[in-house]
């Protein structure tokens, strides 16, 4: 385009016709007698010589990027390529990569045979563990770098060689699918030996953590996955005992159950997973229907056991019961699909592993404060009835505000109030914000006179109310346990700011999107669709629930 100031129109016939002058923008070229020019007829025009500018914008192309730039505007995070049902091994992978605390560790994290030669002393670790980490932290690095499906060789060789049953082939010799719950148990127990220390903590939790938030946790994997369970056993059989020896004594019950009852059993575990048990129970023998994915894992934390009882002098019947001395800020959940039948009558094999296909839905939200210790539960109440109490307060301004309005609105209408009249309610009004300012001043001293909440897990806030939000999952398809197909979803991070999602129809729950990964190819999906892998058919069922600490 060329931007004319001036325009000078030159015809023929030596120079008869000449025309010269500034054509504005308005001007109608058809007023111009065109009949006294010989043809061809000859347009001179005369612009500015200024150059023109470009967009102040450069335009990027998503081909002109380089591949680790490309991936990081990618609409899709990159796949794994499954090199021989490794797809128990992508799923996995594909889950642990959103937890940043795992990342920002593996990032930081030194080979324990390197260090001692560095340094000329500390423990021994072996060096199949230290590659199988080093090649988990490059797997990550890698993904990070392109946009493209990635091939996992380096790990699944570490793998296999850090795990040989992995390495197992069939009698074709190709490679059999392998437990997702067995692999996961197995890299965090390798990632904890790797990752001792306060140095290897601090370096996993980018916000800080104190000394005092660890609670015990002697590695990072303990910190971010690990649970301290209290278990407490109860003999049953005691309190009966004693009831029917002071029957038969005529001896008041109380006082002799107050002498002689067995005390409970109480000790201390490391737990770096919650198990749902769909059917039977830790013990085997309960009949409960579990529907719910809260329901199993109440059922997981409680059962009976025979044990002896030093009161009665023999085996007797307890009651086991676990709950959570602290929290985790990731907390995993196996759903109980698979279990081992055995098979007496056959030839072949003494049992076989088989897979309950029964339907256990969840949310997208678990709530843990029913599986923790009293004393967790004392410094989640608190942080609950304070959020309860300012949600409610927020609403009666909130109403109180509509009323002030709708007053002011009639007021505004009504006339003929009298001097006297307005006066005295500004005196009111006044003496109310007198008394609300008081009553503020009173809560703040109140809040600042209260002792701190003692923490309760690693990185977790001081109002963590003991919700945690669903993240990711990995699901196995199929009928056979030792067969079937592994896929990973994880949800999306929302872009800051944004908080127009969608709600699920019929519910609260956000419809926030997802990514399932199937091996190399990723493809976006919803929240409901999550939630629709409950199980009860061939479809993908939930085998592995991961959830995050709600903020």
């Amino acid at each position: 385009m060329i931007c004319c100031y001036c325009l000078r129109l030159a015809l023929a016939n030596d120079g008869a016709g000449l025309w010269k002058g500034v054509l504005k923008d308005d001007f109608d070229l058809a007023s111009i007698d065109y009949s006294k020019c010989k043809t061809p007829l000859q347009i001179l025009l005369m612009g500015s010589a200024t150059k023109l500018a470009g967009p102040k914008t450069k335009t990027v192309f998503l081909e002109d990027l380089l591949p680790e730039e490309a991936a990081k505007v990618a609409p899709e995070p990159s796949g794994l390529i499954n090199l021989g049902n490794t797809c128990y091994l992508n799923s996995v992978v594909q889950c642990l990569r959103a937890v940043p605390q795992l990342r920002s560790g593996l990032a930081g994290y030194t080979s324990r045979s390197a260090a001692a030669q560095g340094v000329g002393g500390g423990a021994a670790r072996t060096q199949t563990n230290s590659v199988f980490l080093a090649s988990f932290r490059e797997l990550y690095n890698n993904m990070d770098r392109t946009a493209d499906a990635v091939t996992p060789a380096n790990f699944v060789m570490a793998t296999k060689m850090a795990f040989p049953e992995f390495a197992r082939t069939g009698p074709q010799g190709h490679p059999m699918q392998q437990d997702a719950e067995e692999f996961y148990s197995g890299l965090l127990t390798i990632a904890a030996a790797e990752t001792a220390g306060a140095e290897a903590i601090k370096s996993g939790f980018k916000d800080g953590v104190e000394d005092r938030e660890l609670l015990g946790a002697a590695n990072l994997v303990d910190a971010v996955f690990g649970m301290k369970m209290e278990e407490t056993l109860t003999c049953d059989e005691t309190a009966a005992a004693l009831e029917e020896v002071s029957d038969a004594m005529d001896v008041d019950s109380g006082a002799a159950a107050t002498a002689s009852a067995e005390p409970p059993v109480k000790s201390y575990d490391l737990h770096r997973k919650l198990v749902c048990n769909i059917q039977g129970g830790s013990d085997a023998s309960s009949q409960v229907n579990v529907n719910h994915v809260a329901e199993g894992i109440s059922l997981a934390l409680s059962g009976k056991i025979e044990k002896r009882s030093e009161v009665l002098g023999r085996d007797a019947i307890w009651s086991r019961t676990q709950r959570i001395a602290r929290l985790p800020p990731v907390i995993a959940v196996q759903f109980g699909r698979f279990y081992w039948k055995q098979t007496p009558d056959s030839q072949d094999h003494a049992g076989v592993k088989c897979k309950v296909m029964k339907p256990v839905a969840f949310s997208g939200t678990l709530d843990v404060y029913e599986f923790c210790t009293e004393e967790i539960q004392k410094v989640l109440k608190k942080a609950r009835d304070k959020a309860l109490a300012e949600e409610e307060d927020r609403i009666a301004k909130r109403l109180r505000g509509e009323k002030e309005g709708d007053g002011e609105a009639m007021g505004a209408s009504e006339e003929g109030k009298d001097g006297e009249a307005k006066e005295e309610e500004k005196e009111t009004a006044s003496g109310e914000d007198k008394d609300d300012g008081d009553e503020a001043l009173k809560a703040a001293l109140t809040m600042s006179m209260e002792e701190p909440s003692p923490p309760v897990g690693p990185g977790l806030p001081t109002d963590f109310q003991g919700q945690y939000e669903l993240f990711a999952v990995v699901t196995h398809k199929g009928r056979d346990a030792d067969g079937g197909h592994y896929m990973g979803w994880v949800k999306a991070q929302r872009a800051l700011g944004d908080k127009t999602v969608e709600k699920i129809a019929d519910s609260d729950e956000d419809n926030d999107d997802w990514f399932v990964f199937d091996d190399d190819e990723v493809s976006p999906c919803k929240t409901e669709d999550v939630l629709k892998l409950k199980g009860g058919g061939d479809w993908h069922m939930s085998y592995l629930n991961f959830y995050r600490a709600k903020k």
